[in-house]
């Protein structure tokens, strides 16, 4: 019980922790360049975004943890290869978009990471079920983000 405690709170700490970084690198930019931007009709107010990535990113560290609770399993190995260079691209997303003020390297970005997501999905799933469908928020969270920075991008 308390090794599932402690790997519970591990597997919160790691994707908050990338969220955490993200934020810092995004937190600037948000009032001045952020702000200049031309952006669509559904872009959302800037407050929803902090709290939409926290549940997000819990939802990430339960699924981490679902896995690796479920002991050895062939597909561990690569499941949690592929939600390590997801959880990377997600940090690097921000700093690309926001610190680098580049939406369109962000765009391309966001793509390959929208696939990473997939592919998590579908290994997670495979080992633990509800481990692959809690990650079915964050792909359609990503997908919309990809649909607003493409349109950020067509509009500046």
């Amino acid at each position: 019980m308390k090794n599932n405690v402690v790997l519970l709170l591990l597997c919160l700490v790691i994707p908050l922790t990338v969220g955490f970084l993200s934020g810092m690198a995004t937190v600037e930019s948000i009032t001045t360049w952020y702000a200049g931007l031309n952006k669509p009709f559904f872009n959302p107010p800037n407050y929803l975004f902090g709290p939409v990535w926290t549940l997000l990113y819990t939802l990430m560290g339960v699924s981490l943890f679902l896995v690796l609770r479920e002991g050895p399993h062939p597909l561990r190995s690569k499941a949690i290869i592929i939600f390590s260079v997801q959880l990377a691209l997600n940090a690097a997303w921000s700093f690309l978009f926001f610190y680098f003020q580049s939406p369109g390297w962000a765009l391309l970005e966001i793509g390959i990471m929208w696939v990473c997501i997939l592919y998590m999905i579908f290994m997670f799933g495979r080992i633990k079920r509800i481990a692959g469908l809690l990650q079915i928020p964050y792909l359609l969270w990503v997908s919309f983000a990809t649909l607003l920075n493409a349109a950020i991008y067509y509009l500046n």
